[in-house]
This record gives C-alpha cells, structure tokens and sequence, in this order.
C-alpha cells in the first residue's frame, strides 16, 4: 500500500534531487565524508582507493656519483557497495474509516494524498537515520536487514591492521575498560588523545567520534570537573573541542549503543556510491493497474578508510 500526489510526476521529478541529498547524503558521517570531499560517485559492485607512500633518505652532499634509494609504493584498499532498494505501497482507501479522511479529496478514486511533502521528507529522513547507523555498524554478515547490505566502519576497522588500540593501560589507567562511565570518562578521551600517532595529531580535520550517548556522559563528566573552559561552538548536543586542544568530539548516531570511540581524520574516510546513474530512482507515483500510489527508492552505499595506522579507536 503507498502513497502519491495529484501532479506526482512533476513532483517527483523536482524533488528527486532533493530526496537523493536527504536519504543518502543526509546521514550525519556521510555529509562529514562529503565535507572532506571524499564521496566516489558511479561505482556499481566495488571500487579502489588508491595510496601512493613514499620515502627520503638523506645523503651526504658534496661528493659526485649516483646512490639511489628510497621507495614509492602503492597501496589500495576497497570501497564496496550494497544494493539497496525501499519500497512501500500505500492505498489511500484504507485511510476512509480513519480521521484521516477529512484530508481525501472527494470521490472514490484516489492518485495521490493531500501531505505527500510531509511523506517525502520523513521517508528521506529515516533513510537517513538508518544509513547513519550502517555507515558504522554495517555487516553484510548480520541478520538485521538494514545492517547487512553493507560493512561499516566498526567492521572495516576492527579488521584492519595497523590501527592504535587506545583500551590499554598505557593509554587509559585502569583499562581495559569494560564499560564507560562518568568516573572513567574524562580518562577515556584523554587516552585517546594520547594514542593519536604524532604524524597526524595536528591535522585539522583530525576528529573524535562517539554515540549521542557516550557524548553526553562526557560533557556532564566534563560540568561535574568544573572544566568549563571547554568550547560548544553553537553545537553543545553534537560537537565540541577536546579540551586543551584543537580536536573536535563529534557524537554521530551510528555509534549509539557500542560503547566505540575512534579518532581519524575526516579525509581517511571515504564513501561510494552510484548517485549519478539512472537507476538512482527516489519516486513516488500512481500505479494504475494496482490502484494505489508506490514509493521506490533505490541506490548504493559503502565506505572504507585509506591509512588504519591513523586511527585510534577503543572498543569496549
């Protein structure tokens, strides 16, 4: 059963950017992604991120001859997608017995609903929402449907070699930890922060990311202290500066509930997607044969990291 609107396809047509922007974009890590211009757009099953690393070994000077050294090398890791599809069919029939009918058009033949905007932009949003959480919590071997069309970053990193455990006590006194609290908190970040390697502690888009939850034990740790030299910049629900440093803390949904923190740079993630291609299809429409209004939407999704060995995470 689905939903639709009187001029659909004018409407459709219009709003498909938008729906594109909102539901695949629209996740908070993946406009974060995108902020750092690391979006790869037109990849169907899978797609490389290519590294070239290379090295110097100072000679001395002064002296004639030829003694080469040193080594260019590269590297790839792969973004692969899943394929996914919503759809949903509605039949605004259904809708006569309910309060809901002083909102119908009169008659008995319906194409479309009279908050098919309303529709849209909740639809577009809890696409969002749940492509956030698969962004981190993604594994193709997971029974959860909306989790098991792609790997997410917890999985890619755990695999990955190279990459700083913070949980140890050379990090964070009393680790590992097991659980986190307002009583080890403030040591938790701290470690973090301590584990970040030096090449990359200063780059400025080096970033912390936690779940809403863990975030807000922080900050109440952070009150409780009294160390409230701390600075929101305007977003005291989502992000701040670690304090003492240039460091953002960034709480994103998708980690809510894992007890994870990871510190990377924002330009070490990257997303793939198919966006640009035709069978990219947020519609809603009549269909006639069937008597109700469809909503479709289709697209592809995946992400992965290029350098594991600057990252830091803590996995409780």
């Amino acid at each position: 059963m689905s939903f639709s609107v009187s001029s659909l396809t004018n409407y459709t047509k219009e709003n498909e950017a938008l729906l594109v922007s909102s539901s695949v974009l629209g996740a908070k890590t993946a406009a974060l992604i995108k902020s750092a211009g690391n979006v790869m757009v037109g990849v169907k099953s899978a797609e490389t991120i290519n590294i070239m690393d290379t090295d110097a070994f100072f000679q001395a000077g002064g002296t004639c001859g030829w003694n080469a050294s040193g080594t260019t090398s590269f590297t790839q890791r792969t973004v692969t997608v899943g394929k996914i599809k919503v759809q949903e069919s509605l039949c605004p029939k259904a809708l006569e017995a309910k309060y809901l009918q002083k909102a119908l058009p009169t008659g008995s033949q319906y194409d479309s609903i009279p908050f098919e905007q309303d529709y849209s932009d909740r639809k577009a949003k809890t696409i969002a929402s749940q492509l956030e959480t698969a962004i981190w919590q993604g594994d193709t071997g997971s029974a959860n449907g909306n989790l098991n069309k792609f790997d997410g970053l917890i999985k890619l990193i755990g695999a990955a070699s190279g990459v700083v455990d913070a949980n140890v006590s050379g990090y964070v006194s009393g680790a590992p930890l097991t659980s986190i609290t307002a009583t080890n908190v403030i040591a938790l970040f701290d470690g973090v922060y301590k584990a970040i390697p030096a090449k990359v502690v200063s780059a400025d888009d080096m970033t912390i990311f936690c779940g809403v939850d863990t975030f807000r034990t922080y900050t109440i740790a952070l009150k409780n202290a009294n160390m409230f030299n701390y600075a929101f910049d305007g977003k005291a629900d989502s992000e701040f500066v670690l304090p003492g440093t240039s460091i953002k803390v960034v709480a994103v949904n998708g980690l809510n509930g894992t007890n994870d923190v990871y510190a990377m740079r924002l330009s070490n993630l990257f997303l793939g997607t198919d966006l640009l291609n035709e069978e990219e299809k947020f519609e809603i429409f009549f269909a006639k044969e069937a008597d109700e209004v469809r909503f479709a939407a289709e697209f592809k999704m995946g992400v992965n990291i290029a350098f594991p060995d600057e990252i830091v995470k803590v996995a409780i």
